[in-house]
């Protein structure tokens, strides 16, 4: 399959996205996202009743992480705060120009 991928991307003229053998940078970020949920939710808050709960309780999780948590590089607002803003000041020097 990996070998059929391979040519099928070639043949379309894109370049794959992912790391050469033993290279742990593009994967990265998502390896600690799914490290720090693992951690944080699943092993700590479970065993889980079902599948139902979990999810349930993963929603939350999300919601915590993008738009309550208070993140200090982008001066102690949540994520979401710091999206709108980035936009909200782009719409303003839109109009300017």
């Amino acid at each position: 399959m990996s070998i059929r991928y391979t040519e099928r991307l070639a043949e379309a003229g894109i370049e794959p996205s992912v790391a050469s053998v033993g290279d742990p940078y593009d994967n990265a970020l998502a390896e600690t996202i799914n490290g720090l949920y693992k951690t944080e939710l699943v092993h700590r808050q479970g065993p889980w009743r079902n599948m139902q709960d979990l999810e349930m309780a993963t929603l939350g999780s999300v919601d915590w992480f993008n738009n309550r948590r208070l993140l200090g590089p982008i001066g102690n607002i949540p994520p979401a705060e710091a999206e709108d803003n980035f936009y909200a000041q782009r719409d303003v020097l839109d109009m300017v120009a």
